[in-house]
């Protein structure tokens, strides 16, 4: 079974649930010596996967694990909505799972969603993410934080390059108050 950890919920509605670490020999023994087909085996919340396949496994896998009853149902009804995003720091070799949640939804949604993956990850007979059946670090973050895109074709309006640094470039030259080092020297 695995040891849990907290999920938080603040205001700006990002829940994180994050593991205790794991000793650094158990991380790197097996991750790194693929199978004999050169791929390396994930497995996510008990499910074989590959790499590029772990955001959509992951949400399923979530989905089928939730259970039944009116807190599944609104979860599974929040997850269909949601996107996730699978990152891997390789400095630290920590998992993130990134549950990106559509703007309309409450905080009271969003640490609903945190209770049911922490009520998972706490009653799972299997790790949450494990790599060749050695045991990952792992965090879950839920979050409806957009970043402006700068560029690219989906480019957020108003965001490009100029007008990213024009609040920066209005300030330098706008009146304000003087800098008390050198008070002598504009009066």
């Amino acid at each position: 079974m695995n040891s849990a950890g907290s999920i938080s919920s603040k205001r700006c509605s990002n829940a994180v649930y994050s593991q205790p670490p794991i000793e650094k020999d158990r991380l790197t023994a097996t991750a790194n010596y693929p199978n004999r087909f050169g791929v390396t085996m994930w497995k996510i919340l008990g499910a074989k996967t590959i790499y590029i396949d772990i955001p959509n496994t992951t949400k399923n896998r979530l989905t089928e694990l939730a259970g039944d009853g009116e807190k599944a149902a609104k979860f599974k009804e929040l997850m269909e909505r949601s996107e996730i995003m699978f990152l891997l720091n390789g400095e630290t070799e920590e998992n993130s799972f990134f549950i990106k949640v559509p703007d309309d939804l409450t905080p009271d949604d969003i640490q609903a969603m945190a209770d049911v993956v922490l009520d998972i990850a706490r009653t799972v007979e299997f790790p949450f993410i494990s790599v060749e059946d050695v045991e990952q670090r792992y965090q879950v973050i839920i979050t409806n934080n957009k970043e402006p895109e700068l560029i690219g074709l989906n480019k957020t309006p108003g965001m490009s390059s100029v007008e990213v640094f024009k609040p920066i470039i209005r300030s330098l030259d706008s009146r304000g108050r003087a800098n008390p080092e050198f008070g002598d020297r504009y009066l």
